[in-house]
């Protein structure tokens, strides 16, 4: 399809699942809900939301930037959390990350995510045009 670009990453589930790690259409980037797990399939930061938090955000920059975006241009995140009374750590990393420019953000408790050990899944949208 025309205009429309699709960026995977070899994840263990974007082909069992069927998406792509991340989607530039025209000036709009989204990257899709994002773990901590790694290209080989392990969790990361077991029992750490802020750890967590920073290897989602660090797959997610490598995404923008496979895609021609950064972090400065990510314009909503939504992050979906197993457990709001970790909120402040996963708040603060998020903050830390975005510095000055800052997202519109959700953050939203879940019964759970596809592994117990994960915490934290975030989701982005990135603007690129002028």
């Amino acid at each position: 399809m025309a205009g429309i670009e699709r960026i995977a990453s070899g994840g263990p589930w974007e082909q069992r699942f069927g998406y792509s790690r991340a989607v530039r259409a025209g000036d709009l980037v989204l990257v899709a809900g994002t773990t901590a797990i790694d290209e080989d399939g392990v969790v990361r930061g077991i029992g750490d939301a802020a750890a967590q938090t920073a290897f989602v955000l660090d797959r997610i920059a490598a995404a923008l930037a496979e895609a021609g975006a950064s972090l400065d241009q990510v314009i909503l995140t939504r992050m979906y959390v197993t457990d709001v009374s970790r909120a402040e750590e996963i708040g603060r990393v998020h903050g830390e990350r975005f510095g000055a420019h800052p997202p519109v953000s959700s953050m939203v408790g879940v019964d759970a995510l596809l592994d117990p050990r994960m915490l934290v899944e975030i989701e982005a949208m990135a603007y690129v045009g002028s």
